[in-house]
C-alpha cells in the first residue's frame, strides 16, 4: 500500500508547527519609576523599540534610552497607565521608522509619523519607510548658502535676509508672537515645500493653525507633524526628529524645503524629562548634558547637500525674557542667525515685534546684492540713531539739526514703523519689500 502522499502531511504540519513555535526571547518589566520603565532579560541597544504586553491599550511600545549590564531603561511612546512589574516584554529588533515620500504633502502626522487627519493610511508609489536616526551632511559635502529664501515678511526679507539651507531661530518670551510670525512665514514663503513641526503646543491651537493660519493652499504643499503638550516626553522628542527626517528625505529628492519647528525649547524640555528620568545628573537650570548634545545633533541635520536644501526656522521660548538662558544661548551658538522679538514692541502694538537691531542673519551678506546691503545698512543706521536718542526725544530735550540720522528718523518715524509692521494675514513678496525699502531710504535722504 502506498502511503507516500499521506506521509507528507504530518511532515508539513510539523514544519509549520516548528516555525510557529520558534524560540522567542522574552524579558519582563522589572520596575516603573516616574516616566521610565526598566526591562530585564533582553538584549538591546539605544534606540531599539521594545514591545510591552500590557497597559491600557493592550500593547505599549517603548524606546531604549539607556543600557546597563542587567537591564534596559526605556521611555514609553504612550501612557504608562496600566503597566506593572512582571509584564512580558519583547525586543522588536528595529528602531523607529517613519514614512517618507512626496505623497506626505498635505498630510498631518502625529509625533511618531502616523496619520491623524482622517484621510486614510499612507501609501502610494514612491512611499518608503526610513529610520528616524540619520547623520548630518558632511561638512565638506554641504553646498554653500548663496540663494535667498523669500519668507513673505518684509522686516525679515530685507533686514534679516535668510538663505536657502540656513538655520535661524525666532527668540522671544511667551505671548510675544513667535507662533504668529511662524504662521506668516508658513503662508508667505516661496519655498517649494514646507515641513511644520508643532511640538509641545496647546491642543486647541493645532486646528486653528491648520485651518486659519496655514489654510488649504498652504497645507497642500506642507507636511505637518503634531505632538501636543500632553503627549509623553519621548513622543515630543521624537516628533522633532520625525519632522527633520521627512525634510531630509525631501532634500534627497532634490527639493528645497523649509523646516519650521515650534518650539525648540519644548524639545529640549522633553529631553530634560527623559534624561532626569534615567538618572542623568542635572546641570544648568536642571538640563542634563544630553540636552545640549541633542540640540547640536538635531540642528546640524538641516542645511544643504549635493541634492537640495533644508532651511530650518526654529522658535525658541526664552525663560523669563532672559535671552541668555541655557537653551537660548546653546541654540544661538549653533544657528546661523537669530531673530529677536521683544515684549516692548508687542505691547505697543508693533507686529511682528521684531527687534531689527538685535537680530542678525549670518549669511545675509552672501545672499544679497551690494545695493540691497547698502539699503539695509542705511535703515539700520537710522534705527540705531533713533534708539540712542530715544530718551532725549521722550523728554523733548533733542535739538533738531544736531544729528542728521536722528532728524531723518523723527521726520519719517511713521513711514519707518509702517515699513516694519505687517498684518498677520498679509504675505509680501521679497521683491516688493526691497522696492519699498528703496523708496523709504530715498524719502529719508540718508547718504
Amino acid at each position: 500500500m502506498d502511503h507516500g502522499p499521506a506521509a507528507v502531511v504530518p511532515t508539513s504540519r510539523l514544519a509549520r508547527a516548528v516555525a510557529a513555535a520558534a524560540p522567542q526571547l522574552i524579558g519582563s518589566v522589572s520596575s516603573i519609576i516616574g516616566l521610565s520603565v526598566e526591562v530585564c532579560g533582553l538584549p538591546g541597544a539605544v534606540g531599539d523599540l521594545i514591545a510591552i504586553e500590557g497597559g491600557d491599550d493592550g500593547m505599549t511600545v517603548a524606546e531604549v534610552v539607556a543600557v546597563t549590564p542587567r537591564s534596559l531603561r526605556c521611555m514609553p511612546l504612550g501612557p504608562v497607565h496600566g503597566l506593572r512589574v512582571g509584564m512580558a516584554a519583547r525586543a522588536t529588533g528595529s528602531p523607529l521608522t517613519v514614512p517618507a515620500g512626496p505623497q506626505l504633502l498635505g498630510r498631518v502626522l502625529d509625533g511618531l509619523g502616523r496619520p491623524m487627519d482622517g484621510k486614510g493610511p499612507l501609501g502610494g508609489e514612491g512611499m518608503t519607510r526610513v529610520p528616524v536616526s540619520a547623520t548630518a551632511p558632511d561638512a565638506l559635502a554641504r553646498a554653500r548658502v548663496d540663494t535667498p529664501v523669500g519668507l513673505g515678511v518684509t522686516a525679515l526679507d530685507t533686514l534679516v535676509t535668510v538663505g536657502r539651507g540656513q538655520r535661524i531661530g525666532l527668540f522671544a518670551g511667551s505671548g510675544v508672537g513667535k507662533s504668529s510670525l511662524l504662521s506668516m512665514v508658513a503662508r508667505g514663503t516661496d519655498a517649494e515645500v514646507s515641513v511644520i513641526a508643532l511640538i509641545g503646543e496647546r491642543g486647541r491651537e493645532v486646528r486653528e493653525f491648520l485651518e486659519d493660519d496655514l489654510g488649504p493652499e498652504g497645507l497642500a504643499r506642507s507636511v505637518v507633524v503634531v505632538a501636543t503638550s500632553d503627549q509623553p516626553a519621548m513622543v515630543r522628542l521624537r516628533a522633532a526628529f520625525v519632522a527633520t527626517r521627512i525634510a531630509e528625505d525631501l532634500r534627497s529628492r532634490g527639493s528645497h524645503a523649509v523646516l519650521m519647528m515650534d518650539s525648540l525649547t519644548r524639545v529640549a524640555m522633553a529631553q530634560r524629562e527623559i534624561g532626569l528620568s534615567v538618572g542623568e545628573p542635572p546641570a544648568t537650570r536642571g538640563y542634563p548634558p544630553s540636552t545640549f548634545s541633542m540640540l547640536a545633533q538635531l540642528l546640524e541635520r538641516a542645511g544643504t547637500d549635493e541634492h537640495g536644501s533644508v532651511t530650518g526656522i526654529y522658535t525658541v521660548l526664552v525663560d523669563g525674557d532672559d535671552h541668555n538662558e541655557p537653551i537660548a544661548d546653546a541654540a544661538r551658538s549653533i544657528l546661523d542667525g537669530h531673530v529677536v522679538l521683544t515684549r516692548d514692541l508687542a505691547v505697543a502694538g508693533h507686529y511682528p515685534a521684531i527687534d531689527v537691531l538685535g537680530s542678525i542673519s549670518r549669511v545675509a551678506t552672501r545672499v544679497t546684492t551690494p545695493e540691497q546691503r547698502g539699503l539695509a545698512l542705511k535703515l539700520r543706521k537710522v534705527l540705531a540713531a533713533r534708539r540712542r536718542a530715544q530718551d532725549l526725544l521722550d523728554v523733548g530735550a533733542y535739538a533738531p539739526g544736531s544729528n542728521a540720522l536722528v532728524d531723518a528718523a523723527v521726520a519719517n518715524s511713521a513711514a519707518i514703523d509702517g515699513f516694519l509692521q505687517q498684518s498677520v494675514d498679509q504675505a509680501i513678496p521679497a521683491e516688493q519689500s526691497w522696492s519699498a525699502l528703496a523708496a523709504l531710504v530715498t524719502r529719508m535722504g540718508v547718504q
